[in-house]
């Protein structure tokens, strides 16, 4: 279970912290959760998916991870019109197909994809604004308003 995973790299964020300490903690904290979570496993069972209904797999979640980081600090928080999905320009591309996908290639990506995610953060304050869809967009602010296309999934 989550409540048994004890590791010195995975530390829960003094609630004393400023905001964005806290922030980027909190952040840090969900990272290696999921990297704990994968570590000592083969390949087979970090690729499986425990659900069949389902495309999650933790190989798959780390892929994710790495296209989230780059999409929110690169194409959102830093504006960049320019960046490139890894696994593809489809839905869920990153999920499937794993058969031929490389643990170590995926997790060097992740990374690298939080490490440049650390360093545009550092770079913005919490009250900068950053573009989706090519527009300003400000996700903290944003009205969430069923039916207008503004639902939290779809932001």
């Amino acid at each position: 279970m989550i409540d048994d995973l004890e590791d010195e790299r995975r530390r829960e964020p003094d609630f004393s912290l400023g905001e964005r300490e806290m922030l980027e903690q909190w952040l840090e904290f969900h990272r290696t959760t999921l990297l704990l979570k994968c570590e000592g496993l083969q390949d087979a069972p970090r690729k499986a998916r425990p659900i069949a209904t389902s495309k999650l797999s933790l190989h798959g979640l780390i892929r994710h991870m790495a296209e989230v980081e780059r999409n929110w600090f690169s194409g959102v928080l830093a504006g960049d019109t320019e960046f490139s999905y890894i696994y593809g320009d489809f839905a869920d591309a990153e999920f499937s197909p794993l058969d031929e996908a490389n643990w170590e290639d995926d997790l060097g990506t992740w990374h690298a994809e939080s490490a440049s995610s650390l360093q545009v953060a550092a770079t913005h304050g919490l009250d900068d604004t950053g573009l989706r869809h090519g527009q300003p967009a400000d996700s903290r602010r944003m009205p969430v308003v069923p039916g207008a296309g503004l639902e939290p999934a779809r932001l």
